[in-house]
């Protein structure tokens, strides 16, 4: 890094810049040396300036969501017996077939958080690990709202596993429909894990770094002119 970097590195006013980081788990924000292991004096927590191999891991697990998407849609994950007779439904036959029944809010919940929700969290990680390669129309604000979002929805991706769960237990009580869960319930479950961690691994300080990566070289520009 030439020294013209350097200084310009130093004038713009991120934690980053100054050696700043903040513990993950207490919020203490603390000067690091990123040449040696650094500890969090108050709650002893391992702290790193950015999230280790944030960007590997994500598309790794981003990518494995993905796939996990297919057969979780692909493959049977429930079936509704209408008097004792019925057939193997993925999510979306499910969902049509509930609508049949005038099964309307069960089948609005299903249709957002089974199929709506886990595929909107996967593009969502996919446009911000991109948007990190590529030049994005997204602004880093919109970016980072974007991130809130999945993350937001994230804790609340365990809810298509619970409605299925909740389809069998609830449903089965009747006597004239009972719901049994199927083999596409296990890749769902693995995607949703999989979108979880993918969510977590994600370093959203990594959008702001390019910002200042570009002052520096915007300014190492009009310094060699």
């Amino acid at each position: 890094m030439s020294t013209d970097l350097k200084s310009s590195n130093q004038e713009s006013n991120t934690a980053k810049a100054q050696g700043l980081a903040q513990c993950h788990v207490c919020n203490l924000l603390i000067d690091i040396d990123e040449s040696i292991d650094n500890y969090c004096p108050r709650c002893d927590s391992k702290i790193h300036m950015r999230i280790y191999d944030s960007l590997q891991r994500c598309w790794a697990l981003t990518i494995c969501s993905l796939i996990a998407f297919i057969p979780a849609n692909a493959y049977p994950i429930m079936t509704i017996l209408y008097f004792g007779k019925g057939q193997p439904d993925t999510i979306l036959s499910g969902i049509v077939l509930l609508l049949k029944f005038g099964m309307y809010p069960i089948a609005a919940i299903v249709f957002i958080a089974s199929f709506v929700v886990p595929l909107a969290k996967i593009i969502g990680l996919f446009v911000l690990l991109l948007s990190l390669r590529n030049k994005s129309k997204l602004t880093k604000q919109q970016r980072t709202k974007m991130y809130r979002y999945i993350e937001l929805f994230g804790r609340w991706s365990m809810l298509d596993v619970f409605v299925v769960a909740l389809l069998v237990a609830l449903v089965e009580i009747g006597a004239v429909v009972e719901v049994v869960a199927g083999p596409g319930a296990t890749a769902f479950g693995i995607m949703v894990i999989l979108t979880i961690f993918a969510a977590n691994s994600f370093d959203p300080r990594l959008l702001w770094d390019e910002e200042d990566n570009e002052m520096a070289l915007t300014k190492e520009k009009k310094n060699k002119r």
